[in-house]
């Protein structure tokens, strides 16, 4: 790491996961200087991942989204401030422009900038009743248009997607789900999981169309229908789920190196010494080496502990295991370590039981694993992976021996 600054105050860009944390961990490990938190939303730190499961059900209340309660950041000394865009980063005078004119003087700041919706670019892509899902605002429109009978087209078979499917039919929509790729969530799982998911889905009634890029929202003022494959299909709504983009651009104008996200050490460190950042924005090595960007809560919290130790002195090289889940109907899929598509896979349990996991093997070693409502394989898995362990396909594979014994 560069040059030392002992720093008296800290501002942190991005109201999420990484910058509840930020807080968190700064005040546990004795920083008492000024603490600053700034955030484009009108809300405090708040859970992403029920939005489109619990809280698009309406079994997840609302006050239970908060990361903490208001009266933590009280208490923390952390000032909040909410609905405000940060504009511009001045390095040299070490302070940040905000939308409302003011100007943050930091001796340390943080970028935890998270991600934004990728939209989708074709003729329609602005009628009305075509939504996305990234904000608590835009579950609450969601909802006030998810009425039993309407048809719902699903733009992308990623996570996002198939949970508002799964959600929809439950509410008795009618769900066309369109992929691009050749099967569902082919980014994120194996062929397995894809084809167990698909049955699931396709035996829950929703209608899912592979391998079709669409082309066309048709329609007047809203959405009438899709066009898709040279083929048109009816829709009340449309739920777009194509992936997200870093929000690097504060970054990027103030001159700090990026990629598929803002460039930073195993420390959170960016390439200014006094400048870190954390969470879905970031472009950093992983534990294999590789250089990449990760889109989950464990890599938001996990990064920004690092990045805060660091920024206090006490620095600790980032190299934990990621993980990821998504929950569907009934079924909790988790998964732990990134694959490979040269891996060796090995299945362990039936997937006809609704249970069971994929385990990916590189070398001998297990590197990842795929678990659908089996949390002993997951949390076993991950534990395998961070030791490197070795173990026996056919010894993963016998459900006979109990989990605990493979490590």
């Amino acid at each position: 790491m560069a040059e030392r600054i002992v720093p008296e105050r800290i501002v942190i860009i991005g109201a999420g996961q990484a910058g509840a944390q930020a807080v968190a961990t700064l005040r546990a490990e004795g920083f008492a200087g000024a603490l600053t938190m700034v955030g484009d939303e009108a809300y405090a730190p708040y859970q992403r991942p029920p939005l489109s499961k619990a809280y698009l059900m309406g079994t997840f209340e609302r006050a239970r989204l908060f990361l903490k309660p208001d009266a933590f950041y009280r208490e923390a000394g952390c000032e909040l401030i909410l609905g405000t865009t940060a504009k511009a980063i001045d390095r040299a005078a070490r302070s940040v422009l905000l939308s409302d004119g003011r100007k943050l003087p930091y001796d340390m700041l943080l970028l935890a900038t998270g991600t934004r919706v990728r939209r989708i670019r074709c003729p329609g892509a602005e009628l009305a009743g075509i939504h996305y899902l990234r904000s608590i605002a835009d579950v609450d429109a969601l909802q006030a248009v998810f009425k039993s009978g309407a048809r719902l087209a699903v733009v992308g078979g990623g996570y996002i997607g198939l949970e508002v499917a799964a959600v929809a039919v439950k509410h008795g929509l009618e769900v066309t789900v369109f992929e691009a790729l050749d099967r569902v969530m082919a980014r994120a799982v194996s062929k397995p999981v894809s084809d167990f998911f698909e049955s699931v889905h396709r035996a829950a009634g929703v209608k899912l169309v592979p391998n079709t890029a669409v082309e066309s929202f048709e329609g007047h003022d809203r959405v009438a229908a899709v066009t898709a494959g040279g083929k048109t299909t009816p829709a009340d709504l449309a739920l777009v789920g194509i992936g997200v983009i870093p929000n690097m651009d504060l970054a990027q104008k103030a001159g700090l190196p990026c990629e598929d996200g803002i460039v930073v050490d195993e420390f959170g460190a960016t390439a200014d010494p006094a400048i870190f950042a954390a969470g879905d924005c970031t472009w950093h090595v992983g534990r294999e080496g590789i250089a990449l960007r990760l889109e989950s809560v464990q890599n938001a919290i996990d990064q920004a502990k690092h990045a805060a130790l660091a920024m206090i002195g006490k620095p600790k090289p980032y190299r934990e295991v990621p993980w990821f889940w998504s929950d569907q109907y009934d079924l909790k899929l988790q998964i732990a370590g990134l694959a490979r598509p040269t891996d060796t896979m090995v299945m362990r349990g039936d997937p006809a039981a609704r249970k069971f996991a994929v385990f990916h093997l590189r070398d001998g070693a297990v590197a990842a694993v795929e678990s659908v409502n089996a949390p002993a394989e997951h949390l076993v898995g991950r534990k395998l992976i961070a030791e490197g362990a070795r173990v026996a396909p056919e010894r993963l594979a016998d459900i006979s021996i109990p989990m605990k014994n493979m490590a």
